[in-house]
This record gives structure tokens, C-alpha cells and sequence, in this order.
């Protein structure tokens, strides 16, 4: 939660149909329904975005001005102070990669094909290496990042995560983690 938090929920009037499902899962209150709409008490909300994983109509949304940088900062932060000082070996797989945050209880096709299983002492060149080759990936042509390229077109070097949400920004998480010392965006694959 703390990590979430310099995000405050913004609640879209023209997409909720004042369920309640907001109100029912926030342990703030910050959620109040008037009028057949939900909106959000920014004096009660902690920013733990639980509202935006239940809400049914995506009518929630966290506000992004600084928050997108702040949360990925964050990120590497945290990752660094669980790692700091302690032997570690990260493993990540690169299968069925939702185009939704995983905290989201609806989602659609995978964006790319699975690629496979990565592993490093290394967080970061690990983290790199996985962004970098999903962005090699053909994209799942019926999945929303297909629907966005077959709009927007294909452009040589574009990003696959920013092509499915424009407000996705993950580079920055990198490039904090290399400033803190959590590892180097540089690496060497070696195929097994």
C-alpha cells in the first residue's frame, strides 16, 4: 500500500454505475456513492488502489502525474532494501503477459506469445533483458496491443507495454534501480 500511494483514484462519472464495489472494499471510506455515482474522499484515501482492481466498468483510475514515476521508484527501492546485503537469485517467466496489471480481476489475451523462463543474480539486467525481449516479440495479432498497432501503426523500435497503455511507463524503474545500486541494465543472454 505504501508503495501505491502518491496515486489518489479518480473516479470517471460517465463509466460508473454506482455499484458500490469501491465503497464495499476500501477499509477508508473513501469511496462515497451520491447520486448513482461513486466518487473519492482524497482525505480518506491511502492510495492502495483496491478500489481500481474491483471496480467492473474500469470507471476508476489512479491520478498519474507524478505517481507513474513515484510508484516505479518506489519499486526498485523496496526490491533493494529486500536484496541489500543478502545472497539472491531472481527467476522471472515470461508467459501469458496480461495486457492488465495482474491486480485487475478481469483481463483479456496475452499481448505476445510466451517467451520463456530468464534467470540472474542481477534484478535489474534481469528486468531489462525480460522488457526487451517482449518488445522482440510479434505481438498476439486479436490482443489489444495488436488492435492498438493495427490503429495507431506499427513503428519500427516502439514500445509494446506503452502500445497497450499509453500511461505505462516502465523505464524509469530501471534507470533508478541502476542509480541506487540495485544492479546494471546491461547483460549477456546465454541460451540453455
Amino acid at each position: 500500500m505504501e508503495q501505491h500511494c502518491d496515486g489518489k483514484p479518480e473516479v470517471d462519472p460517465a463509466l460508473c454505475v454506482g455499484c458500490g464495489a469501491c465503497d464495499r472494499i476500501c477499509a477508508h471510506g473513501a469511496p462515497i456513492i451520491e447520486n448513482g455515482k461513486a466518487h473519492i474522499d482524497h482525505d480518506k484515501c491511502v492510495g492502495c488502489g483496491r478500489c481500481l482492481a474491483v471496480c467492473p466498468r474500469d470507471a476508476i483510475a489512479a491520478s498519474f502525474e507524478d505517481s507513474i514515476a513515484m510508484l516505479n521508484y518506489k519499486m526498485a527501492e523496496y526490491a533493494w532494501a529486500v536484496c541489500k546485503d543478502k545472497p539472491c537469485f531472481h527467476i522471472s517467466l515470461i508467459c501469458d503477459v496480461s495486457p492488465n496489471c495482474d491486480c485487475h480481476a478481469e483481463n483479456d489475451i496475452p499481448i505476445i506469445p510466451n517467451v520463456g523462463m530468464l534467470a540472474s543474480f542481477d534484478p535489474v539486467a534481469l528486468d531489462q533483458a525480460c522488457a526487451d525481449l517482449c518488445n522482440q516479440m510479434e505481438p498476439v495479432e486479436s490482443s489489444i496491443l495488436g488492435e492498438n498497432l493495427k490503429e495507431h501503426g506499427n513503428h519500427e523500435g516502439h514500445d509494446h507495454f506503452y502500445m497497450t497503455h499509453p500511461d505505462t511507463e516502465w523505464k524509469s524503474c530501471i534507470a533508478h534501480a541502476v542509480k541506487i545500486g540495485l544492479g546494471t541494465d546491461q547483460y549477456e543472454l546465454i541460451k540453455i
